[in-house]
């Protein structure tokens, strides 16, 4: 066995039938390898680690440490491989070889499946020249490219396949949201290059900062009242939920009546932007509601459905949406989001902790401090002037 360290080593070594890496032991059931270019160029290196959960080992694709020479090229190798082997022995993996980005991103929504996620590797990644990239061959130019391919693709204003496609200009804080997950199906299975080099493949899917902006439209109880009292027949339901729950309009579409425990109050919402099922437990007003609208429904029905039967959609939703609240006299800048956020602001005014509006939301408390830390602001200083004397 070689000893990959001695450069002088590496460079007599040949290509191995099949491609195979030559392999150094760093210690039980944790070896780094490298295979010689058959181009005469850089070779490439690899991490193999035993997962005693699938009883076989797993192995990874480390690039080839462009930037670095000399002996710093086995160093870098060497810490990656050890750091890997301990995520493959602590479950923190899963054992497949993986070489392109497209296999990178269908292992990631294996273990993190989402509608979001699984919409951008289908719409910017899957369909795009980064797929075929290898894992071992990417640069952050790789990644540039598909950037600049990324904002520079409309937005769409419409999915309905039977209406005209319309389209914008992708905003900043869409391009961000776009970029995430790619950026954390690469950041599983490789390790981030040396800052201000090529191999730096994760400078290139840095987010815009201050990019996102706050959602300031917010519609108190009685406008939420005078919206459903305005809303169709269909939509109001839909419509009502909005306004007792701080779910994503997406996420409550989704809800089956199998998703509502009616003994325990209990809403399990599985189908959401991050795809992480989580469990509310509602109020008996609410349950009531819900249970209402689930009677005689079987339990993979929609809970709230259309007149067809069919479940509603952002397609769907949008026009009724719209409609009330232009009979409503409200801003017409209103829509399903809307409400989401005026039921959040609520919850937060109503002094409830950021972690658990953060819970029954969905979402991180960084982006419920991001979006709403002023309301606790602002009420911190009402409180403090309640105390002059």
């Amino acid at each position: 066995m070689a000893d990959l360290s001695k450069i002088g080593e590496r460079q007599r070594l040949k290509p191995k039938a099949g491609d195979e890496p030559h392999w150094q032991r760093l210690r039980a059931g944790c070896y780094v390898g490298y295979r010689p270019s058959k181009r005469g160029g850089k070779g490439s290196w690899f991490a193999r680690a035993y997962d005693v959960d699938a009883g076989r080992y797993a192995r990874k694709s480390l690039g080839d440490y462009g930037s670095q020479t000399g002996n710093e090229v086995f160093n870098h190798a060497k810490l990656d491989a050890e750091k890997w082997a301990e995520l493959v022995e602590g479950g923190g993996v899963q054992s497949q070889s993986l070489e392109t980005v497209a296999d990178a991103c269908k292992e990631y929504l294996k273990v993190r499946p989402g509608l979001i996620a699984e919409g951008v590797f289908r719409r910017h990644v899957f369909s795009d020249p980064i797929a075929k990239v290898k894992l071992d061959k990417i640069r952050r130019r790789h990644l540039r490219e598909w950037r600049k391919r990324l904002e520079d693709a409309p937005a769409l204003l419409t999915r309905n396949k039977g209406g005209e496609r319309r389209t914008k200009v992708r905003s900043v804080s869409t391009v961000n949201r776009d970029m995430v997950p790619l950026r954390a199906a690469l950041g599983r299975v490789m390790q981030p290059g040396p800052p201000n080099t090529e191999a730096a493949w994760q400078e290139a899917l840095k987010p815009v900062k201050g990019a996102d902006k706050r959602r300031d439209l917010y519609l108190d109880r009685g406008e939420r009242e005078r919206l459903l009292k305005a809303a169709d027949a269909e939509i109001a339901p839909f419509m009502r939920a909005l306004c007792v729950l701080p779910l994503r309009p997406g996420a409550l579409a989704g809800l089956c009546v199998k998703d509502f425990d009616k003994r325990t109050r209990t809403l399990t919402v599985g189908q959401d932007k991050h795809g992480r099922p989580r469990q509310i437990a509602v109020p008996v007003i609410i349950a009531n509601f819900l249970t209402e609208q689930c009677k005689d429904k079987l339990p993979a029905a929609s809970i709230f459905r259309r007149k067809d039967g069919r479940k509603w959609t952002k397609d769907a939703w949008k026009n009724p949406i719209k409609a009330a609240v232009s009979s409503a006299k409200l801003p017409l800048s209103a829509t399903a989001y809307t409400l989401r956020h005026s039921v959040i602001t609520d919850l937060i005014r109503e002094r409830l902790p950021a972690l658990t509006v953060a819970q029954l939301s969905g979402t991180s408390v960084a982006m419920i401090e991001r979006h709403y830390g002023h309301l606790v602001r602002n009420d911190a200083e009402d409180a403090l002037a309640a105390l002059a004397i």
